[in-house]
């Protein structure tokens, strides 16, 4: 079962009385450093990823910086970050790429970011909607078991679940949707344990597993 348009226009607005300027919590310098961030962020906590890179934006922020440092050196920056191995050849690859094929700019084409190494759908959403003001839904984890558990979807993939999010909410709210629903589900309804009792949108919510 869905919640029609009305009940969800209900609920993202009490989503935005409840959650105050909501924008990323990764740290990032520039639009390309916001990109790195993301990459970095794949099974890692934003946390993590601004322990680690609090440093690093502060000498390395440009694409021609990070092709500089080579894959080894990139590597031994991420190290403490999972999957650092992967990670350093993709940030190394996409730097080069961006250098040479986009003038050393971050591209504002969801086709041309997911063309780049490390660069997912969910990613490219992230950047479009972070970095370029765009109406995008990147579904994430949390998002994912948001709008599942709300009945603002029922993909069984996250993109079903974009594609759901996009028709079902409003124009105008997309862009904050996403950072919305994914706050929400950080730090409210949180997969094992959600604080149903607190929770803004309790009375709209469709999971039958509410904790009372």
């Amino acid at each position: 079962m869905l919640l029609n348009k009305r009940k969800a226009l209900q609920l993202i607005l009490l989503l935005s009385k409840s959650i105050k300027n909501p924008k990323t919590s990764l740290k990032y310098r520039n639009k390309f450093t916001l990109l790195t961030s993301v990459v970095l962020s794949a099974q890692c906590t934003d946390v993590n990823v601004n322990n680690v890179t609090k440093n690093i934006y502060k000498k390395f922020y440009m694409p021609k910086h990070f092709v500089n440092l080579g894959i080894n050196k990139i590597r031994n920056l991420i190290k403490s970050i999972g999957l650092f191995n992967n990670k350093a050849k993709n940030i190394y690859q996409l730097s080069k790429i961006l250098l040479e094929k986009y003038q050393s700019k971050v591209p504002n084409k969801f086709e041309d970011l997911i063309s780049l190494p490390g660069v997912g759908r969910k990613t490219a959403n992230v950047v479009l909607n972070a970095a370029f003001n765009k109406p995008t839904i990147a579904v994430d984890t949390h998002v994912f078991r948001v709008a599942n558990r709300t009945g603002l979807s029922n993909g069984a993939n996250p993109e079903k679940v974009e594609k759901q999010l996009l028709k079902i909410l409003p124009q105008q709210y997309i862009k904050k949707a996403h950072h919305l629903i994914l706050l929400h589900g950080r730090y409210i309804c949180k997969a094992k344990t959600p604080s149903c009792k607190i929770c803004v949108i309790n009375k709209i919510c469709l999971y039958k597993e509410k904790y009372e």
